[in-house]
């Protein structure tokens, strides 16, 4: 074999000088396969508390009174980025760490940004705790946590009063669901029901419009859409609503869609439907 079969490419040495060096740096032994920092798994929250994580989330926990928090963990550069000059002033046990110790409570997976707090999960109301509003958003089963945090940013900025969601079949409070909300889990009641076809009942005796979206709809929403309290009732990806739910709204409306697809995620057909109803509601009342 010659002496450049043996040496190899320029390209084949570029990348052995790298393989030397990352191994030189990590301390990782010669011929090492572990190329990858192993993934570090989750190890949860303490027994009724949950995990909230990310800088937007954080954020809007630590400045919404109704937060009963128990610890915060946060590295140097995140206490900055969240104003925090003296973690000691804060009223409730506070660590500087590193980013891998929460890595270790979080999974090394999640985008923590550097800012977690161990706190007690906010307390859903009941139906007859709706305050005055004129639009509420209604999940029928949607069990997704990233498209509940969704659903909810996007209530919170179309300053809908409350999101409504059943006590079965919906997702608790979560680390997951309050990052996908980037701090509106902190802004925006939750309402939980045992039954969604009796609380759809109470919300008529109340004087609200509720539609269901559904993609085979007799009419375009905007069209559909009337009155001054309206109420939007969004089904799971690919279920929808269920039959009993169809039944009991005031009426079934679309999107319509001129493009080859046909149907959206339901997070983002909240997102439109919300845009819709307070268009509506802004024009009624000005």
């Amino acid at each position: 074999m010659s002496d450049e079969k043996k040496q190899g490419t320029p390209k084949d040495r570029h990348y052995a000088r790298l393989r030397r060096k990352h191994r030189d740096e990590s301390g990782a032994p010669q011929g090492s396969q572990h190329r990858h920092r192993p993934a570090i798994a989750a190890a949860g929250a303490p027994q009724g508390l949950v995990h909230i994580y990310g800088l937007h989330s954080v954020r809007e926990a630590l400045n919404n009174p109704a937060r009963r928090i128990e610890r915060m963990l946060v590295t140097r550069n995140a206490a900055e980025r969240l104003g925090i000059s003296d973690v000691s002033s804060l009223p409730f046990p506070t660590e500087i760490v590193e980013p891998r110790d929460i890595d270790r409570l979080t999974g090394s997976e999640a985008v923590h940004q550097g800012a977690l707090i161990e706190t007690h999960a906010l307390k859903p109301k009941r139906l007859d705790q709706l305050g005055e509003t004129s639009l509420l958003l209604v999940l029928d089963q949607v069990t997704d946590p990233h498209n509940v945090g969704a659903i909810m940013r996007s209530a919170v900025a179309f300053a809908a009063g409350a999101l409504i969601t059943t006590a079965r079949h919906s997702p608790q409070e979560s680390g997951v669901l309050a990052k996908a909300a980037s701090g509106a889990l902190e802004h925006i009641d939750h309402i939980e029901v045992r039954n969604l076809a009796e609380a759809l009942g109470e919300l008529h005796k109340l004087g609200f419009q509720t539609i269901g979206l559904d993609s085979d709809g007799p009419a375009k929403l905007e069209n559909t859409i009337a009155g001054h309290k309206i109420a939007l009732v969004l089904g799971a990806e690919g279920k929808g609503l269920r039959q009993k739910t169809r039944e009991t709204v005031t009426a079934l409306a679309r999107l319509d869609m001129p493009g080859a697809i046909r149907s959206l995620n339901v997070s983002n057909a909240a997102a439109i439907a919300l845009y819709a109803a307070e268009r509506h509601l802004s024009q009624t009342t000005a």
